[in-house]
């Protein structure tokens, strides 16, 4: 397909904030770039979109290509188009935030990414273009949301403690939270199931070990539910 333009249009791209959780922090996957401009320093995943693609399937693959991250939880953020936020060119961005699980999720730079790694949203090195701004807006959504909707799920293994659920929203949310409270909410929401498994392999007293039943929450939710941490 032919295209004939008699004015100067700007490029487009997509960006995606991948966030994951450890065991200290929330964390945030970074790529290395291998080519100019910002050459040899860090910035989100993404790329340019194809002619022939929707913005997801440009998000997706270029997160594919670039840390070989696959079918994991993706969301559009906001369309970033100042007017200089790309020394190559005009150039506007549709900005993703993935969430992703640690376990099973093997990392690999490929393409024009030098390395790919994981670094603590609170220690990050300094990132390319606007970079900054899209991960502060994406950092901030995920602090929403994660409090009306139960996307913090992703964060975590299929089968988790409810330590663990608890240590996912702490984090994200900056604060402690009173365990029984939380506990005691959690599970009186019903979405919360129990595995009659328990940890294995663990320094302290085994915990009873738990899974997110969507099948619940959906149907709930078709009900009226409304999830609120």
């Amino acid at each position: 397909m032919k295209y004939s333009y008699e004015y100067p249009r700007p490029a487009l791209t997509v960006d995606i904030v991948v966030f994951a959780l450890d065991e200290d922090d929330l964390q945030v996957m970074l790529i290395q770039r291998d080519l100019p401009p910002f050459e040899g320093g860090w910035a989100l995943p993404g790329g340019f979109v194809h002619v022939d693609e929707t913005l997801d399937e440009a998000a997706r693959r270029e997160l594919n290509e670039e840390t070989g991250l696959a079918d994991i939880y993706l969301e559009q953020l906001y369309t970033f188009g100042q007017v200089d936020r790309d020394p190559r060119e005009r150039i506007v961005t549709v900005a993703y935030y993935a969430l992703v699980n640690l376990e099973g999720h093997d990392v690999r730079a490929s393409t024009d990414a030098r390395n790919a790694a994981w670094f603590p949203v609170s220690d990050l090195p300094p990132l390319a273009f606007d970079h900054p701004k899209i991960l502060a807006m994406a950092h901030e959504r995920l602090r929403g949301k994660v409090r009306y909707q139960p996307i913090g799920f992703e964060l975590l293994p299929e089968r988790f403690t409810l330590r663990q659920l608890q240590h996912l929203y702490e984090v994200i949310l900056d604060r402690e939270l009173d365990k029984r409270n939380f506990r005691k909410k959690v599970l009186a929401m019903g979405i919360v199931k129990e595995t009659g498994e328990i940890e294995k392999d663990v320094a302290h007293r085994a915990a009873q070990l738990y899974r997110f039943d969507k099948r619940t929450y959906d149907r709930l939710t078709k009900q009226g539910f409304n999830f609120e941490i």
